[in-house]
């Protein structure tokens, strides 16, 4: 198709005039300009800032997430809890950090230093039901819940570094009447019971690390890899059972009263505490306690045989146990080979 224009001469009519306006050329789609994607990345990015600052968990401490959420765990920790035999006596220490419960079980040679047990990340007392008649055959036991964890503690201060988290313990080591105390940890309870020793060591008489995570060597990054699902409050109970059982060697959890106690506290509680980090070969080395170390050969925590070289490289104090095949759940696996060997070091750093 042609026209005349008004010179009388004739022009064609290509596609591209028809978008165009009397007013003057056509206007760029923005998909066509060449700053059309900037601008959209740019507002998606706001929008993402604006959900994140919009949805972060600004409390500076642990908490449930809900009054329900706790109601669920609280329901699940008394069934773990009746696993254990009745306590002597209930503590609620206050520390400037928050209120920490202690569950007090008189046991044998009561003149001489008791034991604490420490337990790992999203536990707490229940966690030591296997272990706990082995143990009070040896001396008298306190249990405890830590500090911003799931359990019956309950948190009123930022707890911003790894002196923080050794302050609060001392302050709760301080009110018990025994002069001296051993300290039993377990997984990330086995860092913080070394992280306390390093940092505050006045009434510690010896320590017992039992599997401790990120202490001789660090997280493996499969763990870490499996462990992000799990920690997710909104993902299926299912993905937090795997990884529970993936650390216990395969075991089954679902009907097991403290890997529902654990569940439980993953989906209902958020917690707010410095990751804790690897010890340096010169925090190792000061560490001037008798110390029993027992490793599992099969743990998902870390490489075990590279910890083991490592706490015997840098530990001047330590005994180092191996269990061949145990996995990180290794106190349940094997609470009576645990307690003699407990009680072998306990005539020796009594």
């Amino acid at each position: 198709m042609t026209e005349t224009g008004s010179a009388g001469t004739e022009a064609s009519v290509r596609p591209d005039d028809l978008g165009r306006s009397s007013a003057g050329p056509r206007r760029l789609r923005w998909w066509r300009h060449p700053r059309g994607w900037l601008r959209v990345l740019a507002l998606a990015l706001v929008l993402v800032l604006v959900g994140w600052l919009a949805l972060r968990d600004t409390t500076p401490v642990g908490y449930f997430t809900s009054a329900e959420g706790r109601d669920r765990f609280a329901a699940a920790y008394d069934r773990a809890l009746a696993e254990l035999p009745p306590p002597s006596a209930i503590l609620d220490l206050r520390t400037t950090y928050g209120v920490v419960r202690l569950y007090r079980f008189d046991g044998a040679n009561p003149g001489q230093a008791p034991l604490v047990l420490v337990p790992g990340r999203a536990s707490a007392s229940p966690l030591w039901a296997d272990n706990l008649d082995e143990m009070l055959r040896l001396r008298t036991v306190y249990t405890m819940d830590l500090l911003g964890e799931p359990g019956m503690s309950v948190q009123a201060r930022p707890i911003e570094d790894h002196a923080d988290q050794a302050e609060w313990f001392h302050q709760v080591l301080r009110q018990l009447p025994e002069p001296r105390v051993h300290l039993v940890g377990h997984s990330i309870g086995g860092w913080t019971a070394a992280n306390v020793v390093i940092r505050q060591p006045e009434k510690i008489a010896g320590v017992v690390l039992i599997d401790p995570a990120v202490t001789f060597a660090d997280l493996p990054l499969e763990t870490i890899v499996r462990s992000i699902p799990a920690s997710v409050r909104w993902t299926p109970e299912s993905w937090r059972d795997s990884f529970n059982s993936w650390t216990a060697g395969g075991a089954p959890v679902e009907d097991d009263p403290v890997a529902q106690m654990i569940e439980s506290g993953m989906r209902h509680y958020s917690l707010d505490l410095p990751a804790p980090t690897r010890f340096t070969d010169e925090q190792l080395r000061g560490l001037d306690r008798p110390v029993l170390v027992i490793l599992a050969e099969a743990s998902v925590m870390h490489d075990a045989r590279q910890a083991r070289r490592t706490a015997e490289a840098t530990l001047t104090r330590a005994t180092v146990r191996f269990y061949e095949g145990a996995t990180h759940a290794v106190n349940g696996e094997q609470p009576e080979r645990i307690a003699a060997d407990v009680a072998a070091f306990l005539a020796t750093a009594p």
